[in-house]
């Protein structure tokens, strides 16, 4: 065994040199550790020092960067402000240019609109009853009722109303009476006063329309709220109402009689019933839904009905019978597109153009305010608005230029136009002669269409006479004109016999009628004493007049005033005999003297060659209540019923 003591030993020695080995190898090591400790602390300290210089310098940088971006927004925001302020000045200026126009014609509207406003009382009441009251009759008695009743009653009860107030001037405006024009209602006062009339009434239109000029208004004026046409004992007249009704359509009954269905009356009265937000209507038994643009038109060619008078409060009566001043104009306008075409051409798009400048100048002003009212926010901040502004007020100066140039070009053309008044004042004369003969008799009536005919043919007959070679244009016209002669004569035939067969001898001289003259068609008469008027000669003239000519139409040769007055005496006396011999071919022999003196002595007071006076002391005589004593030197031979 070994020693312990050694082992030991020999254990220390080895762990003592281990100790030194190691000591020689990490001492160095800990004292470059403590010089790198040193310089570490000594290296942090002057870092701690830099960092604290560093904040100190980024603190006044930071500073130094907030007042200069101060400064640039500063700069920046006094920039954008002065082109603002720039950009509302240049909006101000263009802002006043579009609206400097208007500035004197708002500031006169705002000083009318507030003296009106003072009267508006007696306006609204004057123009009330002119809607409820003064429909069914002419122009005369509208007058009369407005000056003389109306206005009187206002005035005598202290009521406030302008001094020369006028309905129409309250009721409507030029850009309405321009669309209505468009749509096809004649220009002249009593036509307008009907339009009036008829779009303000709360109760629905019965139209006395023998001429047919307010049903083709209607017609036109509808036709965009589905206008359904119906007649009185059509059956599916009660379904077309619960369909329009329910639909919001608008529904016209057209050559309605005297008598009414009484199934209508609940819609002629408008006999509603609330029943939550809906308006009901008993119609046949039915309840129906009532459209609030629901509109009912009535129209009746009798030219003096007698309605009961249920139907007269509850429907408006609207006497659409043409006046003779009215019949004049579309007179005049027809012998103008006879002989100058060229003017007839340009005076109608002068019209066309003139009524849609009212109506372009309405709807831009209206415009122009809506915009203006309904602005949001800075007036001036709304470019878009004042661009609008500027577009509108530009075709708004356009257009009145415009106007201001047609005006001057239609007033040319209605004093040529005017030189054919003559003729057309004729036509008209003896359209109203025509008019007046059934006082005569009750067989005497007669279309307007017809007699367009007649005067168109009246005006041939002179382009033939002076030219020979003088052709008709063969157009493709409306056969309605002639189908209204040929049912005029169907109508009236049946009568005429049983009216001959009573007439006796009387009715036989009318048989053996003398030749005509030269150019004169002889109407036919039968074995029975039936008066036939030869229709298909004025049908067939009726599509010749109203035919549109392929050839494109020259300009007319203007004639000297001495040759165009000449012209416009053959047009008149050929417009006279034509129409005559048309109104002859339908009367009895007994009458034809007495309508030949009528149209004698009108022309004659026409031409102011005879006073009215005169006229009607010779056809009416004069009742004298104090009659003197008979003379004795004519006692003999004079009666008392005599003197």
């Amino acid at each position: 065994s070994k020693s312990l003591a050694a082992e030991g030993l020999c254990k220390w020695v080895l762990n003592i040199v281990q100790y030194f080995d190691v000591v020689q190898t990490v001492e160095p090591k800990r004292k470059a550790l403590k010089e790198a400790t040193e310089q570490l602390e000594e290296a942090n300290t002057k870092l701690q020092h830099v960092k604290e210089v560093v904040a100190r310098l980024q603190a006044e940088l930071a500073k130094l960067v907030a007042e200069y971006d101060a400064a640039i927004a500063e700069k920046n925001a006094a920039i954008a402000e002065a082109e603002r302020c720039q950009l509302r000045l240049g909006l101000a200026q263009r802002l006043v240019r579009a609206l400097s126009s208007e500035n004197e014609r708002w500031a006169k509207s705002i000083v009318d609109l507030s003296s009106q406003l003072n009267l508006v009382v007696g306006d609204v009441l004057l123009a009330s009853a002119f809607v409820s009251y003064a429909g069914p009759f002419n122009k005369k008695f509208r007058d009369t009722l407005v000056k003389d009743h109306f206005s009187k009653f206002v005035l005598e009860n202290k009521i406030p109303m302008a001094p020369a107030a006028n309905p129409l001037e309250l009721l409507t405006d030029d850009a309405k009476k321009a669309l209505w024009n468009t749509q096809g209602l004649p220009t002249d006062v009593v036509s307008i006063q009907n339009g009036t009339i008829l779009t303000n009434s709360e109760r629905y239109p019965l139209m006395i329309d023998p001429q047919l000029q307010g049903i083709t208004w209607i017609k036109e004026r509808e036709k965009a709220n589905n206008l359904q046409i119906t007649r009185m004992g059509n059956s599916n007249m009660i379904r077309i109402l619960e369909t329009a009704i329910e639909a919001g359509y608008s529904v016209l009954i057209e050559n309605m009689d005297e008598q009414v269905d009484a199934v209508l009356n609940p819609v002629i009265g408008r006999n509603f019933a609330k029943r939550g937000r809906n308006k009901l209507l008993k119609l046949g038994g039915k309840d129906i839904i009532v459209s609030e643009k629901f509109r009912l038109f009535m129209q009746t060619k009798l030219s003096n009905p007698h309605y009961p008078p249920e139907i007269q409060a509850e429907a408006t009566l609207i006497n659409f019978t043409v006046t003779e001043a009215g019949l004049g104009d579309q007179l005049l306008a027809l012998v103008v597109s006879k002989e100058r075409p060229d003017l007839a051409k340009k005076k109608s798009e002068l019209i066309q153009q003139q009524n849609s400048f009212k109506i372009r100048l309405k709807d831009l002003e209206d415009g122009l305010l809506y915009q203006l009212v309904n602005v949001q926010g800075d007036v001036l901040g709304n470019v878009e608005l004042i661009e609008n502004l500027e577009d509108s007020k530009r075709v708004s100066t356009e257009i009145s230029e415009k106007v201001e140039i047609a005006k001057v070009t239609e007033a040319k053309i209605n004093e040529t136009s005017e030189s054919y008044r003559a003729a057309a004042s004729r036509g008209a004369l003896i359209f109203f002669l025509m008019n007046d003969l059934y006082k005569i008799h009750s067989f005497y009536m007669y279309s307007l269409d017809a007699f367009v005919v007649v005067v168109n043919r009246a005006i041939d007959l002179v382009n033939e006479e002076e030219n020979p070679g003088f052709k008709r244009r063969q157009t493709v016209g409306s056969p309605a004109q002639g189908q209204q002669v040929r049912k005029e004569s169907e109508a009236r035939s049946p009568q005429i016999k049983k009216e001959e067969k009573k007439e006796g001898e009387e009715g036989k001289e009318g048989k053996e009628e003398q030749e005509p003259k030269e150019g004169e068609e002889q109407p036919k008469v039968d074995g029975e004493g039936e008066v036939k008027i030869d229709t298909a000669a004025i049908e067939a003239d009726g599509q010749a007049e109203k035919a549109v000519d392929d050839v494109k139409e020259e300009e007319a040769p203007q004639l000297s005033p001495r040759s165009l007055a000449k012209r416009v005496d053959k047009l008149t006396d050929s417009i006279t005999y034509q129409s005559f011999q048309y109104i002859r071919r339908g009367l009895f022999e007994r009458h034809k003297l007495i309508v030949a003196t009528m149209l004698c002595f009108r022309i004659l007071i026409r031409q102011g060659k005879l006073s009215e006076e005169e006229v009607d002391h010779l056809i009416k005589g004069k009742i004298e209540l104090n009659v003197p004593a008979i003379p004795e030197a004519i006692r003999p031979f004079i009666t008392d019923q005599i003197w």
